[in-house]
């Protein structure tokens, strides 16, 4: 540069913010290098107070400030003066000024209940990161990290998985390639993380929209066993690898064929007929009934049509046939196949997870997951109304009563519920090894369903309760054995436990003109479906508070305020 350019004056852009005006002398000239955000700026000395240590107090006087003699004959009341009661010597290494103490979270626990209880915590108490994946030299590529952690979450999301474990894998992600700083955050179709490296960089945020969802257990057990071993310190895996089988995890085609989900939606329908007491004859109407329910939705996706409608339609041929027969006088319990049908079309999953959601704190994402399970089940009413009203004008004696004498054959009826969870199993796409445990998980939850409501003579909501309760608990013991989510193992257990006897009891009411008692019917089934959901979730909150999964320290609660 010449002395003509050194003396022309530079424009305001080709000024830096931070760069002292010519007449303050700035400091001497070092080394550029990146330091962290709380070293001690240059020119300002570090005072050492009585001590040989080098850790000071934030409240220390710096060197070559000059203080009054008045101010500075006080212990007390200066602002820069250290308080009586402050000791460096009192104080752990790293603690907050505010006295947190230091968080140490186990290693042998499973990622999600260490992710968990991070992001838990206020942003300035979580641990230092320690990298499990060795990024390069230069330092992790970060708009690629959160393009990777973005994409898992959205399988995850799409899989149908609540959103504090899609949070959770999120930073499990983020934190195994050295981001700290991260923050997911899950909304019922919008993901979005934001990482700033230090208080003084831009941060950068990154988001993705789910725009489809389609229950594959199999594709979510591979996405959790990528992120299990992404946080795996003794499996490296590199970002291109990652990337290589997320897209295998994507274009992986489904275990098991669209006949046989027609099959096992026919299966599920059956073996809950059977549960409300039908016998041979209603378990092949009730399985033909949902079968053709199930074609004729494939049809409407096949069109374009949405779900509500879909659910509609699907809802129709179950009704349709239970009519057909009460209509021949056959001797067959038609209420019996009706209900059977309604199981196929329950939205379990869904309730559980907008509850679960809200249990944790998410209210958004609860309420647009409860919002959709009301659209489901208002289609699936308006199906069966439909049905139900021309049977009834039509002159079919539908009588209540027929269905609810259930058979006094124990065994049969717990092969029933472990055939129902065995069929649920296969709709919800899960993998072969898992889905022995989930239907033996389903038949205990109708055992103790059974021993509590039929022989102890408690009431359904609490006997549902402590039976969603098991499902949840064994449910999450068998995750954390196999470092998996929970999902296949509780999803598909709980299917026995559907109040579709409740529903079909409040519809018929409605169709027969009586509100009174139709609303008091589908009253108790919104309350077994409730009572399903908060037994899941505390089955699950049970697992980790007995285990002392997640840290060495008490597991913070998501909320902490009672309210205000």
């Amino acid at each position: 540069m010449t002395d003509a350019e050194d003396r022309k004056p530079q424009s305001d852009e080709a000024r830096s913010a931070f760069t002292p005006p010519a007449v303050v002398a700035g400091p001497a000239e070092a080394d550029s290098s990146t330091t962290s955000e709380f070293a001690v700026p240059d020119g300002l000395a570090v005072t050492k107070h009585g001590t040989e240590s080098e850790t000071t107090s934030e409240f220390s006087v710096p060197d070559g400030l000059d203080m009054a003699p008045a101010a500075a004959d006080e212990t007390e009341g200066s602002a820069f003066s250290t308080p009586s009661t402050y000791s460096a010597k009192q104080t752990a290494a790293f603690t907050p000024a505010s006295g947190i103490p230091l968080v140490r979270l186990a290693q042998d626990v499973p990622w999600q209940d260490r992710m968990r209880t991070m992001l838990r915590m206020p942003v300035t108490e979580r641990p230092a990161p320690e990298p499990v994946q060795r990024p390069d030299e230069a330092g992790p590529a970060v708009p690629r990290v959160l393009d990777l952690t973005l994409r898992i979450g959205e399988l995850l999301l799409a899989g149908g998985e609540g959103a504090e474990d899609v949070e959770a894998a999120m930073f499990a992600v983020c934190r195994s390639y050295g981001l700290d700083r991260c923050e997911p955050n899950v909304t019922f179709t919008l993901l979005s993380i934001s990482h700033q490296p230090s208080l003084v960089d831009d941060p950068v945020t990154a988001s993705r929209t789910v725009r489809r969802r389609s229950p594959d257990y199999t594709r979510l057990a591979a996405v959790y066993q990528l992120v299990d071993d992404l946080s795996d310190d003794e499996t490296h895996v590199s970002l291109e690898e990652a990337y290589r089988r997320l897209a295998e995890i994507r274009r992986n085609r489904h275990p098991y064929p669209g006949w046989a989900l027609t099959l096992a939606s026919g299966l599920l329908a059956g073996a809950a007929s059977v549960l409300v007491g039908g016998g041979f004859v209603v378990f092949v109407s009730a399985a033909t009934g949902a079968m053709l329910g199930d074609r004729l939705a494939w049809l409407c996706a096949g069109r374009g049509l949405p779900e509500f409608y879909q659910f509609t339609v699907a809802a129709m041929p179950p009704a349709a046939i239970g009519v057909a027969l009460t209509l021949a006088h056959a001797d067959v319990k038609a209420s019996a196949v009706i209900t059977g049908g309604l199981f196929a079309l329950l939205p379990g999953r869904a309730l559980v997870a907008g509850v679960q959601d809200g249990l944790t704190g998410f209210y958004i994402t609860a309420s647009a997951r409860l919002l959709e399970v009301l659209y489901f089940f208002v289609g699936i009413v308006a199906g069966v109304l439909t049905v139900l009203y021309f049977g009834v004008q039509l002159g079919a004696n539908l009588n209540p009563d027929a269905a609810l004498g259930a058979s006094d054959d124990r065994l049969s009826q717990i092969g029933a519920s472990m055939m129902l969870s065995l069929a649920f199993a296969v709709l919800l796409q899960q993998e072969r090894s898992t889905v022995l445990m989930a239907t033996l998980n389903g038949g205990v939850a109708w055992v103790v369903y059974g021993a509590m409501h039929a022989t102890g003579d408690i009431s359904p909501v609490a006997s549902t309760t402590v039976a969603a309760g098991l499902v949840g608990l064994f449910g999450q013991l068998l995750a954390r054995y196999r470092f998996a989510s929970a999902l296949p193992y509780t999803t598909a257990a709980i299917g026995p436990l559907l109040p579709g006897s409740a529903t079909y009891f409040g519809l018929l009411g409605i169709a027969q003109n009586e509100v009174d008692s139709g609303l008091a019917s589908l009253t108790k089934a919104v309350a077994l479906a409730m009572a399903i959901a908060i037994g899941v979730n505390l089955g699950s909150e049970i697992s980790r508070i007995f285990l002392r999964i997640g840290s060495a320290e008490k597991r913070r609660a998501a909320k902490r305020t009672r309210g205000f």
